[in-house]
């Protein structure tokens, strides 16, 4: 596929890998980002377009000036126990947005969307590995939101011919293995860098919960590298373009870790302790999710690169270790 794209959120952690990604493949990048949670200093491949995806005008002038033929969207936001105590915020940011964007493509003409989608719209699994056709039954409004815009977007399809990819990606972590961008959130919710920031001097990590019905008591999760994440993206706009044909993908590895075994190995990377408690379980976390990918790596031709944790967990310790405050450390020559 030839043309412009436009990553809506490309200032935030998937965003900005999913645009050098794009920028290898050939693409002209550009990025829409409102900077609230993004870093002006990850837009590192294209150009930068501050504006709200709520805002339908400012995405229709970025598609046009811009000459986009696709788009990329990822702004949202993503933290599963903020949406349980904040539903209002979630549901008027990630699925008015979303509409917004769509409105604005419509309008626009433009007909290829690869959506950000996420492994919370299948809730609580009643089978594992999951698999694209297990029950759609989110239990936080993060995953409602994002199912919600997986529901429009089969309509604006049959309505309007938009045609639409949606990933469902289980749990993204690592950095870029060139060092060039990697997750700076604040405060930051993920927990391989929070077990990183522990054993590096930060505040003490703390676990939600070891009564869950897995081997050692602790949440199971299927973490996938946020380069893989993006290079999935770039096959799936591929795929979308080439094919037309829409659909909805799980990425992640297959392999489940627990919170325990995680912590075991930055501790193994790191060379440094990780300090944590256990506190009560987080409302809204399922016991156990990982991922059956063989959909995306047998339509999408798609194959992890990095699929076992201690690469994984290596590529986030090797960026915090050069940033130790993210996007605002001065990096010295």
């Amino acid at each position: 596929m030839d043309g412009n794209v436009l990553v809506t959120g490309g200032a935030g952690y998937i965003g900005s890998h999913a645009a050098k990604a794009l920028h290898q493949a050939g693409h002209r990048v550009v990025v829409f980002d409102n900077l609230v949670a993004g870093h002006r200093e990850a837009v590192r491949y294209g150009e930068l377009v501050e504006g709200d995806v709520t805002d339908v005008a400012a995405v229709r002038s970025a598609l046009r000036r811009h000459d986009i033929v696709a788009v990329m969207h990822f702004a949202a936001f993503l933290d599963v126990g903020e949406s349980v105590r904040e539903p209002a915020r979630y549901y008027r940011n990630n699925v008015v947005g979303a509409l917004s964007v769509l409105e604005a493509m419509v309008a626009e003409r433009r007909r290829h969307l690869v959506f950000s989608s996420t492994c919370a719209v299948y809730g609580e699994p009643i089978e594992t590995p999951i698999a694209e056709t297990h029950p759609l039954r989110p239990i936080n409004s993060y995953g409602d939101t994002k199912l919600a815009v997986e529901r429009a977007l089969v309509h604006f399809e049959r309505a309007y011919g938009l045609g639409s990819i949606a990933l469902r990606y289980f749990n993204a972590a690592g950095a870029d293995p060139d060092g060039e961008v990697g997750e700076d959130h604040s405060p930051e919710i993920h927990l391989i860098p929070r077990a990183i920031h522990a054993a590096t001097g930060g505040p003490g990590l703390e676990v939600f919960g070891d009564d869950y019905p897995t081997p050692d008591g602790t949440c199971l999760r299927d973490y996938i590298h946020v380069s893989d994440l993006a290079e999935a993206h770039v096959r799936a706009l591929h795929t979308l373009t080439e094919t037309g044909r829409s659909g909805a993908y799980n990425l992640g590895t297959g392999r489940p870790h627990s919170v325990r075994e995680v912590i075991g190995t930055v501790e193994r990377v790191s060379g440094h302790t990780v300090p944590w408690t256990m506190g009560p379980r987080r409302p809204g976390d399922p016991a156990v999710l990982y991922a059956a990918a063989d959909k995306a790596r047998t339509e999408l031709g798609w194959t992890p690169r990095f699929p076992d944790l201690e690469s994984i967990v290596r590529t986030a310790w090797a960026w915090h270790r050069a940033r130790p405050r993210g996007f605002a450390t001065t990096i010295r020559s």
